[in-house]
């Protein structure tokens, strides 16, 4: 049994377009659970007049995509959920996403598999996943290095983000949730697919799995397309900062070598606080 979790919080139109989507499926033997945050631009009432067979799961307003996600988590763990599949409302999923996420998983029942992104404005892969370097501080993109009839199959990859993300039943019986008390937004995805590494669970980009992206829409992104102090303190310190240093210190702790945390934290603390200006 698969469950999809989607945390929303308003942009209504992108909620409907992604569950159009998922409802175009040429596999449909899925429940889409959508967690709503507290929506006041009348995602309630679209989803109650549209998409009567979604579950939906009516929270406060004082959630971010952590905690979020957990609770979808929990409400899908609780009905016999062998399988949850973490998506992001401002994705669009192409119709046989669903149909090869599963083919592939019922050859790798206990792996994690991510998706392979598309840039929805340009039509073109945006991320197929990496293999992240602990001693340098850095990743090698698997988009710079395979061929283009290489974009098939299933890729070993280090981590994973959470928008596309198939994960097995077992895998939170052995790990737990998301971390949403220390890394409420940003990182942990990362985080959680990291801690599943450790435990053995094998991780792969699902490359016939594409999932359609809006690139520029991340709360990190509208941060950076204005320049200015507000958004520079925005980045660095803010809940949906994605160069949140005390996130990525937290982050970095956890999942780094002991012996490369100091190197770590000094390559990421000065990528963080300069990348801003750079871009």
């Amino acid at each position: 049994m698969i469950y999809i979790v989607i945390p929303v919080y308003n942009r209504r139109e992108f909620t409907r377009n992604c569950l159009n989507a998922l409802k175009d499926q040429t596999y449909l033997d899925f429940t889409t659970v959508v967690v709503d945050d507290g929506s006041t631009d009348g995602t309630e009432e679209m989803l109650a007049e549209s998409f009567p067979d979604v579950k939906v799961l009516h929270e406060k307003g004082n959630l971010y995509w952590t905690a979020a996600v957990n609770i979808g988590i929990r409400f899908a763990l609780s009905h016999g959920a062998d399988h949850i599949l973490t998506l992001n409302n401002d994705t669009i999923p192409a119709p046989n996403f669903m149909a090869n996420m599963i083919a592939w998983s019922d050859r790798k029942p206990e792996a994690l598999l991510c998706s392979f992104e598309y840039d929805i404005k340009t039509g073109r892969p945006c991320y197929g996943g990496e293999l992240v370097n602990w001693t340098w501080a850095s990743s090698r993109y698997l988009l710079d290095e395979l061929a283009e009839d290489a974009h098939r199959g299933l890729h070993a990859v280090s981590l994973a983000p959470g928008r596309g993300l198939l994960v097995p039943r077992n895998v939170f019986k052995s790990i737990g949730l998301f971390d949403e008390r220390h890394l409420p937004h940003y990182l942990s995805d990362f985080d959680f697919t990291c801690r599943a590494k450790r435990k053995g669970f094998e991780i792969f980009c699902n490359y016939d799995a594409k999932l359609f992206v809006y690139v520029e829409e991340s709360g990190d992104k509208r941060i950076l397309r204005e320049k200015n102090f507000k958004n520079y303190c925005n980045h660095l310190f803010g809940i949906k900062g994605a160069g949140n240093l005390k996130n990525f210190s937290i982050y970095t702790v956890r999942n780094s070598p002991v012996h490369m945390i100091p190197f770590q934290l000094l390559i990421g603390y000065t990528k963080r606080i300069l990348n801003y200006l750079y871009r």
